[in-house]
C-alpha cells in the first residue's frame, strides 16, 4: 500500500483498514504516494482509540496514552519514534497544527477511562465528544486547515463511535460502561446478564439505540464544516448500518452480520468527498 512504507507501519495501516474495510476505496481518492499522512493520521486514531476502548485494564491503557502523549508531545522536535509519528511530523503541517491539539486526544483518552454507563443517549453523546471530537478537530486541521469548523466532523465521529460500541453489546456486557444507557435498559427492562442473550426486550432496546443513531446522524448534517474523505465514509458506512439494523428482525445480529456496502454507490460518495476537500484546499 504505502509505496517505500517500513513493515511496522504498513502493519499499523492494515489495522486501520482492518477495522474500517470500506475505506480502501477511499485510497483511490486519496493516494498513500502522495498523502502520506492523511492516511498514518487515520492510523493514529486508530491506535488511540484502541488503547481508549481496547484495552480492558485502565492502568494497562492509561500507561500506553502516557506514552502518546510524551511522543505527540516532543514529536515537532524529535521528529517522532513511532512510525505514524515519523510520518505525519514530516509533513510541515504537523508543526503548524501546534502540540496542544495533537496532545487533546490522548487527555480526553485518559479522561474517559474509567466512566461508567450513561444515563440516557444525550449523557452517551456528551460523555464521548471530548475524545471524538478532538480527534475530529485535529482531523479537520490537518485536511482542511485550522479556520475550518470540526462541529460536524466532531458529531459525526462520536456517532460512528456510538454505532461501533453497539455492534459489540455482547462482547462488553461486563464492563462498566455499557453501550446502551441505563435508561434504554430500565425501559426495557434489561439486566447486565440479559445483554447477551437474543431476545424480545434486547431487540427492542437496540433498536431504540438505533432509532436515536439515526436520528442523531440527521441533525448533524445540518451541522457546519467540512468532513474528510474518511469521515465521509465512516458516518456513510455508519448511518447506513443503523437504518439497515433498525428495520431488521435482529437488529443485533444485523449489525454484527453486516459489511461494507462498497460497490458504485461508495466510490461515488468517496468521489465527491474528494471533490470538496479539493476544491477546499486547491489541491
Amino acid at each position: 500500500m504505502m509505496e517505500g512504507s517500513s513493515g511496522a507501519l504498513q502493519s499499523y495501516v492494515d489495522k486501520w483498514l482492518a477495522a474500517q474495510p470500506a475505506q480502501r476505496i477511499a485510497l483511490a481518492f486519496v493516494a498513500p504516494e502522495r498523502h502520506p499522512g492523511h492516511i498514518a493520521l487515520a492510523a493514529l486514531e486508530q491506535e488511540l482509540l484502541g488503547a481508549a476502548y481496547g484495552i480492558r485494564e485502565p492502568h494497562v491503557a492509561a500507561a500506553k496514552l502516557n506514552w502518546w502523549a510524551e511522543e505527540l508531545a516532543g514529536a515537532a522536535q524529535s521528529g517522532g519514534r513511532h512510525p505514524l509519528t515519523q510520518v505525519l511530523f514530516d509533513d510541515d503541517r504537523a508543526v503548524r497544527i501546534g502540540s496542544e491539539r495533537w496532545v487533546a486526544p490522548v487527555l480526553a483518552a485518559m479522561e474517559q477511562l474509567e466512566e461508567g454507563t450513561a444515563a440516557d443517549f444525550a449523557g452517551q453523546l456528551d460523555a464521548a465528544s471530548p475524545l471524538h471530537g478532538a480527534l475530529a478537530a485535529l482531523e479537520t486541521a490537518w485536511w482542511f486547515g485550522e479556520a475550518a469548523s470540526p462541529e460536524r466532523a466532531a458529531r459525526v465521529a462520536t456517532l460512528a463511535h456510538l454505532a461501533h460500541a453497539l455492534r459489540r453489546l455482547d462482547d462488553d456486557a461486563e464492563r462498566d460502561r455499557l453501550p446502551l444507557p441505563m435508561a434504554n435498559l430500565a425501559r426495557h427492562g434489561l439486566s447486565r446478564n440479559e445483554l447477551r442473550k437474543p431476545g424480545a426486550s434486547r431487540d427492542a432496546a437496540v433498536r431504540e439505540q438505533l432509532h436515536a443513531l439515526a436520528a442523531a446522524w440527521r441533525e448533524a448534517a445540518r451541522l457546519p464544516g467540512p468532513l474528510s474523505v474518511f469521515r465521509t465514509l465512516e458516518s456513510r458506512e455508519g448511518e447506513r448500518l443503523a437504518r439497515h439494523a433498525a428495520g431488521a428482525a435482529d437488529p443485533l445480529q444485523a449489525l454484527q452480520r453486516a459489511r461494507p456496502s462498497g460497490g458504485m454507490a461508495g466510490t461515488y460518495a468517496a468521489w465527491q468527498a474528494a471533490r470538496r476537500w479539493q476544491r477546499a484546499t486547491g489541491t
